[in-house]
């Protein structure tokens, strides 16, 4: 029997571009690329230099740190540029791809029978446990550390998300063998949660506890269903997985071999053909771009949600976690008199000459302006009317920017991540970059405490 959690406190950010629900293969690739930037606190360690062939799956590097925690290949080929920054940073690794696409096979591992080792170091040795972050610090877990309970989040309701109801369909074994492996990881529980209204292969699993979500963004956010299931207190740490996450790590469970096949929703106004394309982790992002055209000349291509993505290129790479890449218009134009008129053709959380208050359901063809400059803080109480947490918003905000370690444990920061500040950022009006403040906030936090 599942238990319901309904949202009140959210906004829904309604676009025009949603992707169909038809799948196409893309282009293959000829060059995929590990952006090293994916994997939050994580020195990398090589284990192969440039020019080196490499099969898929194979270690490329390991973390520092943690030497058994590998990460693999994507694809097999050779290792043809190592894109290094400041202080010799590997920022990027790049693959060109071969035709053969030789994969490492290793030995099956029966679930039922292994142990929690046995799990925890076939997944380190095979290239999945990346595909498990941690909260607190919203980082790749600590394999030495156990969680209290562990977390999926089924229901997307980031603007334009990928219908998870979609992109599961047919993976349903997969989904199990990952979840009996995770199982053995954490004496908790494991909580799943679902649309209300949805059809989920994950409402179907075994060894989980259901919950079905409904309300407005960000009612999806993993960070939100935690705070409602399973608040995280100082001491305390639970691991999330994202669903198409937990399908690689059970066909890896199945099969022995490692896949970067992930099912990714081109969205976007400036899309002439919105749909799914199937391709693999680091694919360059214009071998399915232009198959589906694009009707702008200016715009920006955003590898993951509005909300929360990252600035790309059009000959740009799907970062390692994505299955979204939404294209908008660049909103590099400038609106006379813009802040003394009505506004018809925007969304806003106020009332203050805007009415898209009025139209809930309708859906908006918005670009990248962010219809202001940056300035000081501004107290209007409306962070706390889309921010579902019982926690205070503008006050954790503040104990980050000024560092202060005590407050900002006081204040719940270990709960967060810089995507439960996404939605806060979007409204407000002071134009603060939230997720960065709390990205900086963690690091801190991490550093210091630990």
């Amino acid at each position: 029997m599942s238990k319901d959690i309904r949202i009140k406190k959210g906004l829904n950010i309604n676009l025009v571009g949603a992707a169909e629900l038809t799948t196409s293969k893309a282009v293959l690739s000829n060059v995929y690329t590990i952006n090293l930037d994916d994997f939050h606190g994580i020195i990398p360690k090589l284990l192969l230099k440039e020019g080196a062939e490499v099969k898929t799956g194979e270690a490329i590097f390991y973390n520092k740190n943690i030497e058994d925690m590998h990460f693999v290949s994507p694809v097999s080929g050779e290792i043809v540029e190592i894109v290094r920054g400041a202080r010799r940073r590997i920022l990027e690794i790049k693959i060109l791809a071969d035709k053969s696409q030789d994969v490492v096979e290793h030995k099956k591992l029966d679930v039922e029978k292994a142990s929690k080792e046995d799990v925890k170091a076939y997944l380190l040795k095979g290239g999945c446990w990346p595909f498990i972050k941690q909260r607190p610090y919203d980082v790749v877990a600590n394999p030495d550390a156990t969680p209290k309970a562990i977390f999926v989040s089924g229901y997307a309701s980031a603007p334009l998300a990928a219908d998870y109801d979609y992109v599961l369909k047919g993976k349903e074994a997969q989904l199990q063998a990952a979840i009996a492996a995770l199982g053995k990881m954490t004496p908790g529980k494991i909580h799943v949660s679902v649309g209300k209204d949805g059809n989920s292969p994950l409402a179907a699993l075994k060894g989980i506890e259901l919950h079905k979500v409904s309300g407005p963004h960000p009612a999806g956010l993993v960070g939100t269903q935690i705070n409602k299931i399973d608040p995280i207190n100082k001491g305390e740490l639970v691991w999330v997985v994202s669903p198409q996450d937990l399908v690689l790590i059970g066909e890896f469970l199945l099969t022995g071999k490692f896949s970067a096949e992930r099912l990714v929703a081109l969205a976007g106004s400036t899309v002439k053909t919105p749909k799914y394309y199937l391709t693999k982790i680091g694919a360059e992002i214009s071998t399915f771009l232009y198959a589906s055209g694009v009707n702008e000349e200016n715009f920006r291509v955003i590898n993951g949600d509005v909300l929360t993505g990252s600035k790309s290129r059009p000959d740009g790479y799907l970062g390692y976690y994505n299955n979204l890449v939404t294209v908008i218009p660049e909103g590099d134009d400038y609106e006379l008199f813009g802040w003394n008129k009505p506004v018809f053709n925007k969304i806003s959380n106020t009332r203050a000459l805007t009415f898209s208050w009025l139209q809930p359901n309708k859906k908006y063809d918005l670009n990248t302006n962010t219809n202001g400059e940056h300035r000081a803080f501004v107290v209007t109480g409306q962070y706390e009317q889309v921010f579902p947490m019982d926690i205070y918003p503008m006050q954790l905000l503040k104990a980050c920017m000024v560092k202060d370690l005590d407050e900002m444990e006081q204040l719940g920061l270990y709960e967060v991540a810089p995507e439960d500040f996404s939605l806060t950022e979007f409204i407000c009006i002071s134009k603060q970059p939230h997720q960065k403040i709390i990205r900086e906030g963690l690091d801190l936090l991490q550093k210091e405490i630990g």
